[in-house]
């Protein structure tokens, strides 16, 4: 089962995202800042949906630190945000792509899927 972390710091969103993607399937895991992402040690998902606003810590940086890291360079990440201008940050940072909410879940979750069968390509040639 494939496992997906969402890092958003609204329970509500997060709940939204629990129903959908276990109702497809995928195991959910929960985080509502991108410190504790950060300092996470192993057990890593197969993709990260990340929240560009977050407490403490921004999406931004914690996407730049995944990035930098061998262990975690790979895995992808969709970063999310409310907030105009989201491509550029996103990009800046490293992410694999991204969505302006409010957003549909058929296509994030078709850019889960899609991102999630690259890196598996990309892993086992």
């Amino acid at each position: 089962m494939k496992k997906i972390l969402i890092v958003e710091d609204d329970i509500d969103i997060q709940n939204i995202f629990k129903i959908i993607f276990k109702s497809y399937g995928y195991s959910v895991e929960c985080l509502t800042d991108g410190k504790k992402l950060c300092e996470r040690q192993g057990d890593w998902p197969d993709a990260i949906i990340l929240d560009k606003q977050l407490p403490g810590l921004s999406g931004v940086e914690a996407c730049q630190h995944l990035k930098s890291k061998e262990e975690t360079r790979n895995i992808p990440i969709i970063m999310i945000s409310a907030a105009t201008g989201i491509e550029e940050s996103a990009k800046k940072a490293g992410a694999d792509d991204f969505l302006e909410k409010p957003f549909q879940m058929h296509v994030i979750l078709k850019k889960i899927s899609a991102l999630m069968d690259n890196q598996q390509i990309s892993t086992n040639p």
